[in-house]
């Protein structure tokens, strides 16, 4: 920062520098910008920086990302962002909009009321399921508005993405020992290096499909307030590499945000709400990835902040333990993402298991392992070869299906060893072929969710009689159904967060949605045994 710009802000701190009534001027600092809040109008000013990510360090550059930074968050709200106005120079004296040189500029908007920041009213108990919907709409119709192109799709780039992240670690590693925990960021940056190596696909796809988009890039629930509808301030208008990007990591953002504050029920829902509302449940599949590196950014920007301080300043210590918070909540995320998880697709027969769980694996990238396709495998029978049997006759028997069984569990475990998530395609009707699975979770140290496949008796004998008219890896059949209904143990032996019921005669996205939005089904939420 230049002696000229410290004089600056000497001169903005008083009330008489401006040319409106101000009785009172308060003061927000961060590493890359000074704010001066004057009860009706705020002036925010950027520091003559260059950070390499950001770089302000000449006043044509302030001014440019002045009108950038107005122009791009008028996508947003209404009515806050006015203009740029100069701040003159003439002799000694500096002013606002003043007859002199311009040595300054500062983006003037209207001072919002504190008490409508989307955080303030949480806390305030004053936001509730409706306010929740609204602010997912405003986002959704923003996403589907705001540019795409193909420029744009590079920045969804795994390299891109790679970049970013690694741009974190360098910036955080040297307040390693000091003021941060060596171990869980070794933990976080393993975690997601290994992540970017395994899910290119995934990465690859949401371009491909039109996720990438130019987006807010700091999406925070100290940037959204309640007021006169709903505004959202602040987006990052200095690095466009922070801006563009997937729309699951602007939303990433705010969710890590509210997680840090305290609300992880409202991150859930306008979670929920913003994925069902864009149609985009593949969102989820990378949504702890990217609160991860969000997590990791605003321990980055704890760091930079740290480099400006004192050791002695009260705001020197807040910032340590604020840096250390964020990196703790980036290593849960990379726990979240990196611990393999047991899909279990169980039900009755014609149930709709198997169209669930092809959705499932679709979407999250995993492999399906099918109990009716490893029984015949068992007997060198190609998987669709119609074998019907009476009940718990031939290859049915109990035997053989408890072979079949034990053959499913040990293939799980061979994924999961490799550290990789699977789904379980299965009837899963007793209790004791349901405990086996719990014993494989709480030995492997990874996660079960059990997903029972429900529909009424009539759409179940309807489904089976379809079956007799078409090719079908299952062997079950209309004259089956009583047995295997009287045979079937309800899953009573499963804990209730662990056990998510799921009726089949819905619509197969909605109930897609339900499964991977649920408190404790979903790859962020999951629940050891």
């Amino acid at each position: 920062m230049t002696f000229q710009q410290n004089d600056i802000f000497k001169a903005m701190a008083d009330p008489d520098f401006y040319p409106h009534p101000v009785k009172e001027v308060r003061q927000r600092e961060t590493h890359i910008s000074r704010v001066f809040l004057t009860g009706e109008f705020v002036y925010k000013v950027k520091k003559e920086v260059n950070l390499g990510f950001v770089d302000y360090s000449s006043l044509e550059k302030r001014r440019y990302f002045c009108r950038q930074e107005t122009n791009l968050n008028r996508r947003l709200s209404g009515g806050v962002y006015l203009g740029v106005v100069p701040i003159t120079r003439d002799h000694d004296r500096f002013a606002l909009e003043g007859t002199g040189v311009p040595v300054e500029y500062a983006v003037k908007m209207r001072q919002l009321p504190a008490a409508a920041m989307m955080v303030r009213q949480l806390q305030a108990r004053k936001i509730g399921s409706a306010e929740i919907e609204a602010l997912a709409r405003r986002l959704v119709d923003f996403y589907a508005a705001t540019a795409g192109s193909p420029e744009i799709d590079g920045y969804g780039s795994l390299e891109t993405v790679r970049r970013n992240c690694e741009e974190n670690f360098s910036h955080v590693e040297g307040f390693l020992g000091n003021a941060l925990e060596e171990r869980p960021f070794q933990i976080v940056r393993a975690a997601t290096r290994s992540c970017l190596q395994r899910k290119k696909w995934l990465f690859e796809k949401r371009v491909a499909t039109g996720r990438i988009r130019d987006c807010h890039g700091d999406l925070r629930s100290g940037h959204i307030y309640f007021d006169n509808g709903i505004q959202i301030v602040d987006c990052i208008e200095f690095n466009d590499r922070f801006r563009y990007g997937d729309i699951v990591s602007d939303l990433a953002f705010l969710a890590m945000d509210l997680d840090f504050e305290g609300f992880p029920e409202a991150a859930r829902e306008l979670v929920d709400a913003v994925v069902s509302g864009a149609g985009d449940p593949d969102a989820f599949a990378l949504l702890d990835f990217y609160k991860c590196y969000r997590a990791m950014v605003r321990t980055k920007v704890a760091c930079l902040r740290l480099s400006e301080l004192g050791p002695g300043e009260y705001a020197f210590h807040k910032t340590r333990r604020e840096a250390g918070q964020y990196l703790a909540l980036a290593y849960r995320y990379a726990l979240q993402f990196t611990r393999p998880l047991i899909w279990v697709l169980c039900g009755l027969p014609a149930s709709g298991k198997s169209t669930i769980a092809d959705a499932l694996g679709k979407t999250l990238g995993l492999e399906i392992l099918r109990s009716d396709a490893i029984r015949k495998q068992l007997f060198d029978l190609p998987v669709e070869t119609a074998v019907i049997q009476p009940f718990e006759e031939g290859i049915y028997c109990r035997e053989v299906s408890s072979l079949t069984y034990g053959r499913l569990l040990l293939h799980a475990q061979e994924r999961i060893a490799a550290g990789r998530s699977v789904i379980l395609d299965a009837t899963y009707g007793s209790s004791r072929q349901r405990q086996e699975v719990l014993r494989l979770a709480k030995d492997s140290d990874v996660n079960v969710l059990f997903i029972e496949c429900i529909a009424r008796p009539d759409i179940l004998i309807e489904r089976l009689r379809r079956r007799e008219n078409g090719p079908s890896v299952s062997d079950a059949r209309v004259q089956h159904f009583r047995q295997l209904q009287e045979r079937f143990e309800p899953l009573e032996d499963i804990r209730e967060e662990l056990h998510l019921r799921v009726d089949t005669e819905e619509p197969l996205q909605q109930n897609l949605n339900r499964i991977l939005s649920h408190d404790n089904f979903s790859p962020s939420k999951a629940t050891t045994v």
